[in-house]
């Protein structure tokens, strides 16, 4: 398995330490004389130490093989009376916790840890046994009596042995537990940093197609204006001056409104506000609307149908606006026999408006931004739109949005 650099460089320098320490105890017990003339040589704890920094340096690489291998020294070392008694019991601990706290298959740590601890009281049972049974013996203890001073010692080693295996595999899988939580906080904590990036580039681009959105229509629609009025007053410029006049006074006001709405529209975008209605625009100046377009030159009535009723701002924003970009299409596209109607209707389901003109018959509806704006708009407040040619000519826009949405909360 993948180990850690870091987590590595800690292994070799418990190796290190496990090691010498190990050397450094059998020296020490063998000048007290653990085993008395029984004990192995010193070489033997020498590759017993050898083989529990071995262990140590591969604990997290190979849990199991570490365990087993370790285990398995123990066992060796204590039946051959290598003078050493405090070393291997810490390495074996290591490594037994080790197989709980970092092994990813958790069958085979359990196995493992489940195999360790049985032959190890096994191991202990048998050379309990044997000293029990072998009237050579010479441990020190009275062997005399039901509970002799050799059972308490005896019953003390496996009580030991039980809260020592038992206390490893218990921290051996909090450690895998929290390991599992940390490694499910860091992943979320990962998803979270994600979405919130992905949240903030989402609201650049939604930014960004607002500012066009209201762009497009506050200059496309005066620009749209003052373009047909700049013509009819090249019309009449030689014939009839006065008529040229109000027309290029016309266009002046255009010039002014569009500048000003633009202003307007800059102010909005510098504040710290979070509305998406960046002018103050709304249904109340639908007739002003209307009044501009025909005198462009494409006759335009405003019908209002129901009672009307208080709508948010946001909403009578988007319906100007889709009004003003389906005259302004209308003005380009329809020819100069056209007119147009703009219906407002007010019921208790949805408030609608309908913009429909007469014209040159549509034959392809075309994917120009004022279309994509008007659906963007109506889907900004809740709202559909439909677009579609009119049967023997023109274009009908027809915009919907539900009651429920057409009032601020």
């Amino acid at each position: 398995m993948h180990v850690d650099t870091r987590v590595q460089r800690q292994d070799y320098a418990l190796a290190a330490a496990i090691g010498v320490g190990t050397i450094i105890s059998a020296g020490l017990g063998a000048v007290a004389g653990y085993f008395g003339d029984k004990q192995a040589p010193m070489f033997v704890a020498v590759i017993y130490a050898v083989v529990l920094a071995a262990a140590m340096a591969v604990r997290h690489r190979w849990p199991s093989v570490a365990a087993v291998v370790t285990a398995l020294a123990f066992f060796a070392a204590g039946s051959w009376h290598v003078p050493e008694m405090y070393a291997g019991n810490i390495a074996m601990f290591i490594t037994f916790y080790t197989v709980g706290a970092a092994l990813a298959d958790r069958r085979r740590a359990a196995w493992v840890r489940i195999g360790i601890t049985i032959g190890m009281f096994v191991w202990l049972l048998t050379a309990t046994f044997i000293e029990a049974t072998n009237p050579s013996a010479d441990d020190g203890l009275s062997h005399a009596g039901a509970f002799s001073p050799f059972v308490a010692y005896a019953l003390l080693n496996i009580l030991v042995n039980v809260l020592y295996f038992g206390g490893a595999y218990y921290f051996g899988e909090r450690a895998w537990a929290s390991s599992l939580q940390r490694r499910a906080l860091e992943e979320r904590t990962a998803e979270l940093e994600h979405e919130r990036e992905r949240t903030a580039t989402q609201a650049v681009a939604l930014e960004r197609v607002r500012i066009a959105r209201e762009l497009h229509d506050v200059v496309a629609h005066h620009v749209s204006l003052m373009g047909v009025q700049a013509g009819a007053a090249r019309a009449v410029m030689t014939r009839d001056p006065d008529a040229a006049a109000h027309t290029l006074a016309q266009v002046e006001a255009s010039a002014r409104s569009a500048l000003g709405e633009l202003r307007q529209l800059l102010e909005t975008l510098r504040s710290d506000s979070d509305g998406d209605a960046p002018s103050t625009v709304g249904l109340a100046a639908i007739g002003d609307l209307v009044a501009e377009s025909t005198d462009a030159g494409l006759p335009t009535r405003l019908s209002v149908i129901g009672e009307p009723y208080p709508v948010a701002d946001t909403v009578q924003v988007s319906l100007y606006r889709i009004a003003q970009e389906a005259l302004t299409n209308a003005r380009r596209h329809a020819g100069q026999e056209a007119a147009a109607d703009v219906r407002l209707r007010y019921d208790a389901a949805a408030i609608e408006l309908e913009v429909t003109n007469t014209g040159r018959p549509v034959t392809r509806i075309g994917r120009g931004l004022g279309l994509v704006g008007m659906r963007e708009r109506a889907g900004a407040v809740g709202g559909v739109v439909e677009t579609r040619p009119r049967s023997g000519g023109g274009f009908l826009v027809r915009a919907t949005v539900p009651a429920g949405v057409t009032t601020d909360a």
